[in-house]
């Protein structure tokens, strides 16, 4: 079992995989998504605009993920998945943030990936609160771990202290982390010569 939390900015994370917190164009927005089609450059939207679109606009339907390479980041790949939008916790908002997590776990397992890194999907501008997503990616995580051999290695990125904690609190409560747990080493110690 090795799920860590850690803070500070997905976009510097040597992993195979970095998850985007998308929106449904992939075409990149504010908050996690665009600091991450910043750093990787505009060959990242290039690859993004080359993804079919189901529909007007939808290349990546709420509760999907799609996978591009990593182009200028220190992962190899992002998966982009799209969370809901929090409307009142009645319109499927925890199954649709959950299967978020599961497809993209189960993506990786599919590429034989090591290693992945989440942010808080969908607790920014879509508005789902911190503390129910946080309990979702904790459970979403060590049920998988439970059952499929990879990815080996799965981080939870948060943004702030605050939020931080609030990972280490859901974490906590499963057995995995204690209250004084020391703070985690970056995750991309060690993993740089991998690149």
């Amino acid at each position: 079992m090795n799920i860590e939390v850690w803070q500070g900015d997905i976009t510097e994370l040597a992993v195979d995989a970095i998850v985007n917190a998308a929106n449904e164009t992939l075409l990149g927005g504010g908050g996690v998504d665009g600091a991450i089609h910043r750093a990787a450059g505009p060959a990242l939207l290039a690859e993004c605009q080359r993804l079919p679109e189901l529909r007007p606009g939808v290349r990546c339907p709420t509760g999907e993920v799609r996978a591009t390479g990593g182009h200028a980041l220190r992962a190899r790949h992002v998966f982009h998945t799209v969370g809901p939008v929090w409307r009142d916790g009645r319109h499927d908002e925890a199954a649709l943030l959950a299967n978020c997590y599961w497809q993209s776990l189960r993506l990786a397992e599919q590429m034989a990936l090591d290693s992945i890194a989440f942010p808080a999907i969908s607790c920014g501008v879509y508005g789902f609160p911190l503390h129910q997503a946080a309990n979702i990616a904790i459970t979403e995580t060590t049920t998988w771990q439970k059952s499929h051999a990879r990815p080996l290695r799965i981080v939870l990125v948060a943004y702030n202290a605050a939020a931080f904690k609030v990972y280490q609190q859901a974490l906590a409560s499963t057995g995995l982390l204690t209250e004084n747990a020391p703070p985690m080493l970056p995750p991309s110690a060690g993993l740089a010569a991998a690149h």
